[in-house]
């Protein structure tokens, strides 16, 4: 026999179940990332730094909630789709593209140390994610909102690596 509370559980679970599995996707794509420049992460102390610069510690610490907002805002886009399903496939492209751009940058800049390149690479990135939030915007604009703290850290990261390039 099948009681009430079970059936909340059941209702509860397939509500959060897109966030679980979108959170799991952006932090899984951020830790394969940090697992691949493992070897390579002692750089940022050896390299002359500007002013503003964190410790690197502080770096993990940053990533994990921003991966978690991108996850949720994420699948609020996606719990869209039958409402407005071509906006969200466009949407979701775009997400897909700037996170496979974030995926990549730790990449360039610590394993291959083209800081210059890396750059560049951060400007697209910048770039995409300023597309994502618009288009998440025509959508949900809490999704929208979500991203921002995002965009604000992937710009200060950007001013690091570009004052990097230049004082090394």
């Amino acid at each position: 026999m099948i009681d009430s509370f079970s059936v909340t559980r059941f209702f509860m679970w397939e509500k959060l179940k897109p966030y679980f599995i979108s959170i799991f996707i952006a932090l899984g794509v951020g830790s394969l990332s940090a697992f691949l420049i493992r070897d390579n992460v002692y750089i940022y102390d050896l390299l002359r730094k500007p002013p503003l610069a964190p410790p690197a510690i502080l770096f993990p610490i940053v990533w994990t909630p921003l991966y978690i907002l991108m996850g949720i805002s994420s699948a609020r886009v996606c719990q869209q789709k039958a409402v407005y399903p071509d906006d969200v496939f466009d949407a979701m492209l775009s997400y897909i593209f700037q996170l496979i751009f974030n995926f990549l940058w730790p990449i360039i800049f610590f394993n291959m140390h083209t800081f210059l390149f890396a750059f560049i690479w951060i400007v697209v990135l910048w770039t995409g994610i300023l597309k994502m939030i618009f288009k998440f915007s025509r959508i949900d604009t809490t999704a929208a909102y979500l991203q921002i703290p995002y965009l604000l850290w992937v710009t200060f990261a950007g001013y690091l690596n570009f004052m990097i390039y230049l004082m090394n």
